[in-house]
C-alpha cells in the first residue's frame, strides 16, 4: 500500500524520463511500455496516459524542462514569449478528471503552443511588439476556446515575426528565433516559434496562422507538417489580424496524422467570424477517416513547375522536391506538368492587400481589448512610437494613409475580380487535368541565414486564394537543412490533402528531430 502511494507520487512529480527508470508504468496493463515523449504522437501520448503509463502533469513537466533546457539555455532558441504559470494545474485536473470521468478525446492532457497573436483571457496577448506588452484580452479567441474545451492544456505563447508581418521570426518583445537545424539561419515565419517549439519536443503540437506563407514556411524549415485549411473552416474572431482578407489558422505538427487532430479541435462555425458559415456543414467531418498508407495510388499530381526555381541557389529545393515527387509515384500517383504560367512574385505585387486593411483592423483589435488594452490605442500611435522591430517599418508606414481602403479601386480589384480570376484559373487547372491537388515546393530556396529576408516564397497561391495546402518534409540539404514540399487542393478539400500527404509521410520518414536537441 505504501509503495503504491509513492508510486504515485512518482507519477504525478518527477519528470517522465525518470519516472520511466523508475517503473512508472506501474499498475499499467501487463505488457505495457513507457512511452518515449521526445516523436511521440497525440495518439501515443493518449496510449500512454490511458494505460497508467504517464499522466498529463509529468508531461507538461518534461516539456518546461526541455524548455529550460534548450530555450532559454544551451543553444537559446527562443521560441517562447511566456509560459503558462498555470500549466501544470490543469495538467493535474485534467488528470483528475481523466481518473473520474474519462478522457473528454484526443486531446484531453495534450500540452499545446500557441503563436502569440491568438487571444487569450488568462494570459497576455502581445504579438510580439514592445508596444503591446501585457495586453491582455477579455475573452480567448474562439479557436483557443476550442482546445480548452477538448481538454488541451495551454502550454505558453511562441515568438513570432512581429504581429506576424514577415517571414523570419523576428520580434521587438521576443528578439530572433534560431532555426534548430542550424542556429545561423531564421526558422522561417512568422508562426517560427511555434515551430522550433515542436520541432525540438517542447511541445506535442501548436497552431500558427497563416496571411501568406506563416504556417507553412517555418513548417518547411524545421521539418514539419503545415496546414493552411480552407478560408472558412476555421475562426479567425480574436487572432491579431494581419489582412483579414488573407489570415488563416491552423494546425503545426509533427506527424500528418497530430495535425488532423488538431483541424478537427478547432473546426467549426464560430458567430464573431462570418466566414466560417460557409463551412459549417464541412466543418463536422472527421479527418482521421483519411489517414490510409495507400492514399497516393491512383492519384493524379499536378506539378506547377513555373514554382520551381532555375538558378544554382534554387538547386538543393529543387533536388528534393522532385525526389519528394518520384517518391509519390512509386506510391502509385501519377504527375502530371502543367504549363501555367504562374508567377508568385507577380501574383504578390497585384493581389496581396495587408497594406489596405493593416490599418482599420488593428484598430479595431485595440479597440476590442477594452480594459486589457496597452498605452498605445490606435495605429498611427504604434508606428508613431517606434516600438517595433525595424523589419516592420517599411511596411507600417505604408499602410498608414488607407483609412477607408473600401474607397480605393486598386484594393477593390484585388478583393475582386482579380482574385476571382485566379480561383478560376486554379480550378480549372484541378478539373481539366482531373487532378487531385497541385505539388510544388513551398520555397524556392532553402531557409536564409538571420539578417536576410526570405523570398521566393510559393504559399501566396493558397492564401490568395483561400484554398487549402498542406506542407510536408521533403528532406534536406546537403547541409542539413531542412526543406518542404507543398500539395494545394480545391476548396474543402482537406481529407484529400490529408490522405495524400498521410501516405506519402508514411512512404518517406523524412521527419528527423534536430541533433541540437536530443
Amino acid at each position: 500500500m505504501v509503495a503504491e502511494v509513492l508510486m504515485g507520487h512518482v507519477r504525478k512529480y518527477v519528470s517522465p524520463v525518470l519516472c520511466t527508470l523508475l517503473a512508472c508504468s506501474h499498475g499499467a496493463p501487463r505488457g505495457a511500455a513507457p512511452v518515449r515523449i521526445e516523436e511521440a504522437t497525440i495518439d501515443e501520448l493518449q496510449a500512454a496516459m490511458a494505460a497508467g503509463a504517464l499522466t498529463s502533469y509529468a508531461l507538461v513537466q518534461h516539456y518546461l524542462d526541455r524548455i529550460a533546457r534548450y530555450d532559454k539555455q544551451g543553444p537559446k532558441l527562443n521560441a517562447f514569449l511566456l509560459l503558462n504559470p498555470r500549466a501544470l494545474e490543469e495538467a493535474d485536473r485534467l488528470d483528475q478528471e481523466r481518473a473520474s470521468k474519462g478522457p473528454r478525446g484526443p486531446l484531453h492532457g495534450i500540452p499545446v503552443v500557441l503563436k502569440d497573436n491568438m487571444n487569450t483571457a488568462d494570459l497576455p496577448t502581445t504579438g510580439g511588439s514592445i508596444a503591446f506588452a501585457g495586453a491582455q484580452p477579455q475573452a480567448d479567441a474562439f479557436i483557443v476556446s476550442k482546445l480548452h474545451e477538448a481538454g488541451a492544456v495551454i502550454l505558453g505563447k511562441a515568438n513570432l515575426h512581429e504581429l506576424a508581418r514577415a517571414g523570419t521570426t523576428v520580434s521587438s518583445l521576443g528578439g530572433q528565433t534560431l532555426n534548430p537545424y542550424d542556429l545561423a539561419r531564421t526558422p522561417g515565419g512568422s508562426s517560427g516559434g511555434t515551430a522550433v517549439a515542436v520541432a525540438t519536443n517542447m511541445a506535442a503540437v501548436g497552431l500558427g496562422s497563416d496571411t501568406v506563407n506563416s504556417i507553412r514556411s517555418p513548417a518547411s524549415a524545421c521539418d514539419l507538417v503545415g496546414l493552411r485549411p480552407t478560408r472558412g473552416l476555421v475562426s479567425r474572431s480574436g487572432i491579431i489580424p494581419a489582412a483579414l482578407t488573407q489570415d488563416m489558422a491552423g494546425p503545426i505538427a509533427r506527424t500528418v496524422a497530430d495535425a488532423a487532430v488538431l483541424l478537427e479541435v478547432i473546426q467549426g462555425y464560430d458567430e464573431k467570424d462570418p466566414i466560417t458559415a460557409d463551412g459549417a456543414i464541412m466543418a463536422k467531418r472527421s479527418y482521421r477517416d483519411a489517414l490510409v498508407k495507400g492514399g497516393l495510388r491512383g492519384a493524379r499530381i499536378g506539378v506547377l513547375r513555373s514554382f520551381f526555381g532555375s538558378k544554382p541557389e534554387h538547386e538543393e529545393v529543387n533536388r528534393l522536391v522532385g525526389r519528394a515527387i518520384a517518391r509519390m509515384e512509386s506510391l502509385g500517383a501519377e504527375p502530371v506538368e502543367l504549363e501555367a504560367p504562374l508567377d508568385v512574385e507577380q501574383l504578390i505585387a497585384t493581389m496581396d492587400v495587408q497594406k489596405w486593411e493593416s490599418k482599420t483592423q488593428i484598430d479595431a483589435w485595440l479597440r476590442d481589448l477594452g480594459p486589457g488594452a496597452p498605452q498605445i490605442h490606435t495605429f498611427d500611435d504604434w508606428v508613431a512610437s517606434g516600438k517595433f522591430d525595424k523589419s516592420l517599418e517599411k511596411g507600417l508606414k505604408a499602410a498608414q494613409p488607407f483609412d477607408h481602403p473600401e474607397s480605393d479601386p486598386e484594393y477593390l480589384q484585388r478583393i475582386g475580380p482579380r482574385k476571382e480570376s485566379l480561383q478560376k484559373q486554379v480550378i480549372a487547372m484541378l478539373e481539366e487535368k482531373k487532378l487531385d491537388a497541385i505539388v510544388y515546393p513551398h520555397q524556392k530556396r532553402l531557409a536564409v541565414p538571420i539578417g536576410e529576408s526570405q523570398v521566393e516564397r510559393n504559399g501566396f497561391l493558397a492564401s490568395i486564394t483561400g484554398f487549402p495546402a498542406i506542407t510536408v518534409p521533403a528532406g534536406f540539404s546537403s547541409g542539413g537543412v531542412p526543406v518542404g514540399v507543398e500539395l494545394l487542393g480545391r476548396p474543402y478539400s482537406e481529407p484529400t490533402l490529408l490522405k495524400l500527404a498521410y501516405a506519402y509521410e508514411q512512404g518517406t520518414q523524412n521527419r528527423r528531430p534536430p541533433a541540437m536537441a536530443p
